[in-house]
């Protein structure tokens, strides 16, 4: 087994979208088929460093503040926490994804749900894919509001905008343009709700739970791009070559200094 350590800066009721990943001509069409002797990356994702702050609203500014207020500090704040770090170290919602695979297990990704419970959008971090479909769902009596924005580092694309969701449900079609990856969903009404998405394009991919571990299985042999994204702290990559059986453990090591301004 190898290890490798890297270091560096990387709704009222419900509302259904797809997202149609539009990643362009730049990313090959991904093939299913059979895999024999494939190899398997998995690692750990780490924090070092003072966790950062979550971010404080105060719900007397915002609407159905006493229903809102279940999950707040008790003060008349609610937090949105961005970064969450286990009792090891763990870094949580880190997206790993290996890149260049046109060929290999299939690629049978469910469809991903968001639920707004408790003035939150959970999960805090999903994985959106080409023709997938993301559905919200509204566990609370009161009505949410989604703005949806599409971005990377040469701008933001506004890709949904519903101020008035109708208590039946409504389904839109967002496209992902220009080659972007990332997705971001608030609320209108609740700024503090706020989850983010990450389009992929093959079915070699993890999100880390608290413990920020994450194993990716049946992988061809072959050279690939391994990148490991946090919402907050944003990417890191490293190029990995993997033989047929081979286990190859890759750790990441986010620092408190790499925060996203």
């Amino acid at each position: 087994m190898k290890r490798i350590m890297v270091t560096g800066l990387g709704l009222a009721l419900c509302a259904e979208m797809i997202i149609a990943a539009g990643l362009q001509t730049e990313v090959l069409a991904y093939e299913s088929g059979s895999v024999v002797n494939g190899a398997t990356v998995q690692g750990k994702i780490t924090f070092t460093g003072p966790v950062p702050e979550p971010k404080v609203f105060e719900l007397r500014r915002y609407y159905d503040r006493e229903y809102c207020a279940t999950l707040s500090d008790g003060k008349g704040h609610r937090l949105l926490k961005e970064v969450t770090v286990g009792q090891d170290g763990g870094l949580k919602d880190v997206v790993v994804v290996i890149q260049g695979v046109e060929k290999g297990k299939a690629f049978t990704a469910t469809d991903a749900e968001v639920e707004a419970s408790l003035c939150q959008f959970l999960p805090f971090v999903t994985v959106v894919s080409d023709k997938r479909r993301v559905t919200v769902f509204n566990r609370d009596p009161v009505s949410h509001d989604i703005q949806g924005y599409a971005y990377d580092q040469a701008g933001v694309d506004i890709v949904l905008h519903r101020p008035a969701l109708h208590v039946s449900g409504t389904t839109d079609v967002v496209q992902l343009v220009k080659g972007r990856k990332i997705f971001t969903m608030q609320c209108g009404m609740h700024p503090y709700m706020q989850n983010w998405g990450y389009a992929i394009d093959n079915p070699y991919y993890a999100v880390t739970s608290p413990n920020g571990a994450f194993t990716i299985g049946d992988l061809p042999a072959g050279t690939y791009r391994l990148k490991a994204w946090h919402p907050i702290l944003g990417t890191q990559e490293r190029e990995i070559t993997v033989k047929p059986q081979e286990a190859l453990t890759l750790d990441f090591l986010f620092e408190a200094n790499q925060l996203v301004k």
